[in-house]
C-alpha cells in the first residue's frame, strides 16, 4: 500500500500544477492514485519490487536494491560479482552480495552500466539555474525524445496545460510501453502528435528549431552523439526549457550512471521498513514521481518566463518525496 503521507506529498504537487495551469488559461486535475498506477501485472511489494525486476538485497554495512529487468543486466552479473554462476543470476546476488561492501558493489556496478543502488544514497534534488525569457505568443510547442514514463508523462501533463507536444519515435529504438503496456502508453501519449524521425538524422535539429520545450531522458553521452549538449543548444536556443530526464542526475560523476524507477525509488529512501529491513511501496514510483515534479518545474519556468536546463533525476525526486513523506 502507498504510504498516506507519499499521496499527500503528490497532492501538493498536483495543486501547484493545476494553479499553474490556471495561470495559462487551462485546468489540469491529477488523481495522485491514478498517476501510479499502469496495466501491467504486479505482486505486492516487498524486498521485491512489485514487477519482480528489482530486489532489495542486504550487503556486507547496508542495503543494496539491484535491478535486473534487462538481459544485459541479468549477464552482466557474473562480472559484477566476480563469480562464475551465470546461469543463475538472483541465486548469485543474493547469496555474493551479503559478503561485499557497497562501495565496493556500487563502483563495479557503474562501471558495467548496472541499475544498481545503495538504498538512502541519493541527495535531495537541488534547484536548476535559469535565466530570463520571452516567451511566444502562440501556443508554446514541446519536443518529447523521452521514452517509457517520467519523461512521457511530464509531456502528457504539458500537453494538458494546453502546449502542442510532439512525441518522436526511433524506429531504430521503439519505446516499448506501446506493447507492453498499452493502457498506459495511451496515457501517457495519447495527447500528443506524433513522428517517426531517426535521432541520429538532422531533422532533430530542425525539429528542434520549431519548439520551446524539449523533454530528453537519454544520459548525457548519448544524447552528446546527436548534438544535444547544453552548449551547442543554448547557443543556438537560448529561450529552450530543457527537461533533462536521467537516473542520477545530467552533470558531474554521477551522469553515467543506469537507473529505472525502483532501483532509483530505494536510492531516494522511497521505501517503508518492516522489521529493520527495507520494503519497495510500490511499483517504479520514482518514475512518475519524477514525471510529476518535471512537469511542475517546466509549468513554473514557463509561467515565470524562465530558460535553461531544468536537471530532473529520478533518484533525487525520490528523495524529495521521502523526506516529505517522512520515509527520510
Amino acid at each position: 500500500m502507498t504510504a498516506p503521507l507519499l499521496l499527500d506529498a503528490i497532492a501538493d504537487d498536483a495543486r501547484r500544477i493545476t494553479a499553474l495551469s490556471r495561470d495559462m488559461g487551462r485546468h489540469v486535475s491529477i488523481d495522485p492514485e491514478m498517476l501510479l498506477q499502469r496495466d501491467i501485472a504486479l505482486q505486492p511489494p516487498g524486498l521485491w519490487s512489485p514487477n519482480r525486476h528489482c530486489r532489495l538485497v542486504q550487503a556486507r554495512d547496508g542495503w543494496m536494491a539491484v535491478n535486473l529487468a534487462r538481459q544485459d543486466d541479468l549477464a552482466s552479473v557474473a562480472a559484477w560479482l566476480e563469480c562464475d554462476d551465470a546461469d543463475a543470476p538472483w541465486d548469485a546476488v543474493i547469496g555474493l552480495v551479503k559478503e561485499r561492501a557497497t562501495a565496493d558493489l556500487l563502483e563495479r556496478s557503474i562501471l558495467l552500466g548496472m541499475p544498481v543502488s545503495v538504498v538512502g544514497e541519493a541527495p535531495l534534488a537541488q534547484a536548476s539555474e535559469l535565466h530570463p525569457a520571452t516567451r511566444p505568443e502562440r501556443a508554446l510547442k514541446v519536443l518529447d525524445l523521452s521514452a517509457l514514463w517520467a519523461g512521457p508523462l511530464c509531456g502528457a501533463l504539458l500537453a494538458d496545460a494546453g502546449l502542442e507536444v510532439t512525441k518522436v519515435q526511433d524506429p531504430a529504438r521503439p519505446d516499448p510501453t506501446a506493447v507492453a503496456t498499452p493502457v498506459h502508453h495511451q496515457r501517457l501519449n495519447g495527447r500528443k502528435s506524433h513522428v517517426s524521425m531517426t535521432l541520429a538524422s538532422s531533422a532533430v535539429g530542425a525539429a528542434l528549431d520549431r519548439c520551446d520545450v524539449l523533454i530528453t531522458s537519454a544520459r548525457p553521452h548519448a544524447l552528446a552523439r546527436l548534438g544535444l549538449t547544453p552548449d551547442a543548444v543554448f547557443d543556438r536556443h537560448p529561450q529552450l526549457i530543457w527537461v533533462a530526464i536521467t537516473a542520477h542526475g545530467f552533470m558531474g560523476d554521477n551522469a553515467m550512471r543506469v537507473g529505472f524507477g525502483d532501483d532509483t525509488a530505494a536510492a531516494g529512501g522511497l521505501i517503508s521498513r518492516v522489521d529493520g529491513a527495507p520494503s519497495f511501496l510500490g511499483d517504479a514510483l520514482a518514475d512518475p514521481l519524477t514525471g510529476l515534479r518535471a512537469a511542475h518545474l517546466a509549468l513554473r519556468a514557463i509561467v515565470e518566463a524562465r530558460a535553461g536546463l531544468i536537471d530532473v533525476a529520478l533518484a533525487s525526486s525520490a528523495a524529495d518525496f521521502a523526506r516529505r513523506a517522512g520515509l527520510r
